[in-house]
């Protein structure tokens, strides 16, 4: 099982359930991962100093720390290199799930979840992150505006070097190589995802806010079509 990884990930997982912690942390094992388990959010800022993750599992509800807060200190702190964030949450409502995704986290998974989907998600958001190495640039330029190097995850608003989530990457790059096609919720989702996408449409919603709002200038050319979905496009 473990061969499936050839170069092991390291993920730290903060959960202060100690049979959710194990169940985690065991099935990465399983598929192939380094994992850090911590029960509180305080020795996992503690142990970034000396080691950083290629991703982190966070739970939202931590007795020393509220996990939207312990979200939002990493992403706006520049020390850290942007590892993708995973929420784990057993709030059902949706906004605390909204205010994560706006805060940086790529994904959540909502408690009860099963280990096979945990660790599908795990998988997705570091291929998605996976730095490419070795490979030919392959630019895609929209407005005299906005470039996007899909092959080396660069993204560039007039020649100024914009800072990504995994996930918003990808949303870029679904949209930017069919430029003026319009792809509904569900086809972004399911270009994210594949087969394991057990999440609500509103997602997608927040993700294209976040990117327009990193993009600047280029943020209008992400189009919303009432009714229909996204587009990328240069038109008015």
């Amino acid at each position: 099982m473990n061969n499936e990884i050839k170069d092991k990930k390291r993920v730290f997982i903060v959960e202060d359930e100690p049979d959710i912690l194990e169940l985690i942390a065991l099935n990465l094992k399983k598929a192939g991962y380094e994992v850090d388990k911590f029960s509180e959010a305080g020795p996992m800022l503690a142990m970034l100093k000396k080691k950083v993750p290629d991703l982190l599992i966070l739970d939202l509800m931590l007795p020393d720390h509220d996990g939207l807060d312990v979200c939002k200190t990493l992403k706006n702190d520049k020390k850290y290199p942007d590892f993708p964030i995973i929420m784990v949450t057993a709030r059902t409502e949706e906004l605390d799930v909204v205010l994560g995704l706006e805060l940086g986290a790529d994904d959540y998974i909502s408690k009860p979840f099963s280990p096979r989907e945990l660790v599908a998600r795990v998988k997705a958001v570091l291929r998605r992150n996976k730095p490419p190495a070795a490979r030919t640039s392959k630019k895609i330029a929209i407005g005299h505006i906005l470039t996007i190097d899909t092959a080396r995850y660069d993204v560039l608003v007039k020649d100024e070097k914009i800072q990504l989530t995994a996930t918003e990457f990808m949303i870029l790059k679904i949209l930017a190589e069919k430029p003026g096609w319009v792809f509904s919720r569900e086809k972004i989702l399911a270009g994210l995802w594949g087969d394991e996408k057990d999440v609500f449409d509103r997602t997608v919603d927040v993700h294209i806010k976040n990117l327009r709002e990193k993009l600047g200038p280029a943020g209008d050319l992400i189009k919303n079509v009432r009714g229909v979905g996204y587009k990328l496009s240069n038109d008015e």
